[in-house]
């Protein structure tokens, strides 16, 4: 696909003014709290697997209003710990698959926790197990109109309040330092690591590869690929809607998270991305707290850097930590 967005100089200055609610504040922690309330601890279940050099536990953790949300827990076999760990959140259509599938993490050293997208998984890949028993008004088939007339009807509260009850849940386990937790994810797994690195403190990084969920009213009126033109679809039908629907995105923009992160983020962005359009990244990265360092994948489009970019990834990372051990030491 041609270029379609901004030209790239002007890419990496733009920051626009992103509609925010004022009790932003307010909703989250609320929201956080409710659920945080009715959290369980985890439950590890131990798998047998082929997989002679990585321990695999089946996980199930208590999410949005308490409900069970499942995830896999790789370490590398016969680890004590602590580790340090990557909570990993997934695309959109896709389930947690199979432990088998994500195996860059763990062979690395770290503790890594796959999270399943509640009532996602049939979409691609090898399905997932956890279901959203919630109901909304209408909406457009997929996820991103669900209860869009009410933020607190809408499908990513629930999806981002499971993201940070399953930091939560990690941080639990004795495997794994707490104080050492990154966030990472494609796509719409970026929009929820934006979204978890907004709403949880102490964590030591977060790796959006080609974020979704970012400055939703330019990316509808950009974009005519899903999972956008979902919006774009839904509005046409409901034509009066479009006022409340905005103002209820407005509490799920990662612009609004990046805002708020305690931890820098590492973000990668392709420049011919008809999914994800790049202006919306950067409106995103621009608007960064603690700062979000860029990767320009030029000439690809929504796959982006891919196993280029884990590796870049790791190597960002693995400087992160050190960097904190030595600010350790010398203290």
């Amino acid at each position: 696909m041609p270029r379609f967005d901004l030209p790239a100089d002007e890419l990496r200055t733009y920051r626009p003014e992103v509609a925010e609610p004022d009790d932003f504040d307010e909703f989250w922690a609320s929201t956080l709290a409710e659920s945080r309330a009715l959290a369980e601890p985890p439950r590890l279940t131990r798998v047998d697997s082929p997989l002679a050099l990585v321990d695999v536990f089946d996980v199930e953790f208590s999410g949005y209003a308490g409900d069970p949300v499942k995830g896999w827990f790789l370490v590398p076999a016969g680890a004590t710990g602590p580790l340090p760990a990557v909570v990993e959140f997934n695309g959109y259509g896709g389930g947690r698959g199979l432990p088998h599938e994500r195996l860059g993490w763990a062979a690395a050293g770290y503790a890594y926790f796959f999270m399943d997208t509640r009532g996602q998984g049939s979409a691609w890949g090898t399905g997932g197990g956890t279901p959203d028993p919630h109901g909304t008004g209408p909406s457009f088939p997929g996820f991103m109109t669900r209860g869009i007339h009410d933020p607190a009807e809408y499908y990513y509260r629930r999806v981002f309040t499971d993201a940070v009850l399953a930091i939560d849940a990690v941080r639990s386990l004795d495997v794994v330092d707490a104080s050492r937790v990154a966030v990472a994810g494609g796509s719409q797994g970026g929009g929820i690591a934006l979204a978890a690195a907004g709403l949880v403190d102490g964590l030591v990084g977060a790796m959006p590869d080609v974020p979704f969920l970012c400055q939703f009213e330019r990316a509808v009126g950009l974009t005519d690929r899903d999972p956008y033109n979902e919006i774009v679809r839904f509005l046409s039908v409901h034509r009066d809607a479009a006022p409340t629907a905005f103002r209820t995105l407005s509490y799920f923009d990662g612009v609004n998270f990046a805002k708020r992160a305690t931890a820098p983020a590492f973000v990668s962005v392709a420049l011919m991305d008809p999914i994800c359009p790049p202006s919306t990244v950067f409106a995103m990265a621009n608007h960064h707290a603690v700062g979000a360092e860029v990767v320009e994948y030029a000439f690809n489009e929504h796959e982006g850097g891919q196993g280029v970019h884990w590796q870049r990834q790791a190597e960002w990372l693995a400087a992160r930590l050190a960097a904190g051990s030595g600010e350790a030491t010398a203290a």
